[in-house]
């Protein structure tokens, strides 16, 4: 069996100097004792997977609502799909592969049920009460919400990946980050997620977008991106529909994803990073795009900005969502009574809004509509 140390030891001769290597982590805010055989990093992506916010992210939505149909992406598949292009980033720059999983795996925790709509629902709900931002929900949820362990709240993480979250947030000012704010960067893993984020988030919003209709092929014939990627698909012959689509969309994909690292690499050299901290103290992000690939992927930003993102299908999707959360917040303010039993436990240690709000924004799409159904439906059984 290979023990800690012997992975540890691995790390050492294998990864980068700039890489997050396990054994100089700035630890846990709660002590731990060390595994025998899993690295701290490899544990905090364990916690990620095993907690019940990583399990809500399956009826979470990532731009259609669950019931609209279950070929579209969910929060879950796409943090899959984050955390398997992240590890492949890693190894290819030679950075700590377990340290960019728990990243991935965990920057999508602190969604509310319906997006961005129920993101902007709650946060309206919140002012004045420190508002709400998924990302430094997420933050909350791994130092907080979940409660898995005898002797703490939350789960424990390391200090890097909590930093990751903390610093995926666009709220530096909030008191809650002041931890992490004595670098303008984080590490070079968590830099490599949230660029992979953007990857998948907007490639697969357009693959659902063309599933769905609210797009056309022909649509997308003035983006260069997709012209590209089209050019490169034909070469192999002549294919049905559906498999030029999705050879399309995996090259648009993998163009991006082969353009980060060889940028990235690039600003490595030239700015002779050494150590993790090197690359948090650097101005600006060292993990980049080109500024070809960085036109083009703002052309196709725009696009779906237009034409998928404000498509009058999704804002009705979005207005239903939003009204659903507005209601269910205000139920509960007005009666606590409504919530369940172990929840209102809680209201002699957390302020009422603020646990209304964390109450929300755990439940999935379909739970959030069930609840919806059930106190304002005089027809449906309580």
């Amino acid at each position: 069996m290979r023990n800690r140390q012997e992975t540890e030891k691995l790390e050492d001769d294998s990864l980068a100097p700039y890489a997050s290597k396990s054994k100089h982590s700035r630890g846990r805010i709660n002590r731990e004792d060390e595994h025998p055989y899993r690295t701290v990093y490899m544990r905090d992506r364990d916690r990620v997977v095993h907690c019940s916010a990583f399990r809500r992210l399956e009826y979470k939505t990532q731009v259609f609502v669950y019931h609209e149909g279950d070929y579209y992406r969910t929060r879950l598949t796409h943090t899959l799909e984050v955390s398997q292009i992240s590890r492949s980033n890693a190894r290819a720059l030679r950075l700590n592969e377990d340290l960019s999983e728990a990243i991935a795996l965990s920057h999508d925790l602190g969604h509310p049920p319906f997006g961005h709509s129920g993101e902007r629902a709650l946060n309206e709900l919140m002012e004045g009460h420190g508002g709400f931002e998924h990302n430094l929900h997420s933050l909350r949820i791994v130092e907080h919400v979940e409660h898995k362990y005898p002797n703490f709240r939350g789960l424990n993480l390391t200090w890097e990946a909590r930093e990751a979250i903390a610093k995926h947030s666009k709220s530096q000012n909030d008191p809650v980050v002041e931890e992490f704010r004595g670098f303008p960067n984080p590490s070079l893993e968590a830099q490599i997620v949230d660029l992979t984020d953007s990857v998948t988030y907007f490639s697969h919003d357009l693959d659902d977008g063309l599933t769905s209709g609210l797009i056309t092929e022909d649509q997308l014939g003035e983006i260069a991106m997709w012209r590209k990627a089209l050019k490169f698909a034909q070469l192999t012959g002549k294919m049905v529909p559906n498999i030029t689509r999705y050879q399309v969309i995996r090259r648009i994909i993998d163009a991006q994803v082969g353009d980060m690292i060889r940028q990235t690499e690039n600003n490595i050299k030239r700015f002779s990073v050494e150590t993790p901290d090197h690359v948090r103290a650097k101005d600006g992000y060292l993990a980049d795009f080109s500024a070809d690939t960085r036109r083009e992927r703002a052309e196709l930003k725009e696009f779906l900005r237009q034409s998928m993102y404000r498509h009058h299908r999704v804002i009705r999707m979005e207005e239903k969502a939003y009204n659903v959360v507005i209601k269910l917040f205000k139920a509960y303010d007005r009666t606590p009574e409504l919530l369940p039993a172990n929840v209102q436990k809680q209201l002699e240690n957390v302020d009422k809004k603020r646990l209304i709000c964390d109450y929300i924004a755990g439940m999935t799409d379909r739970f959030a509509l069930e609840e919806h159904q059930k106190l304002f439906d005089p027809m449906s059984r309580v």
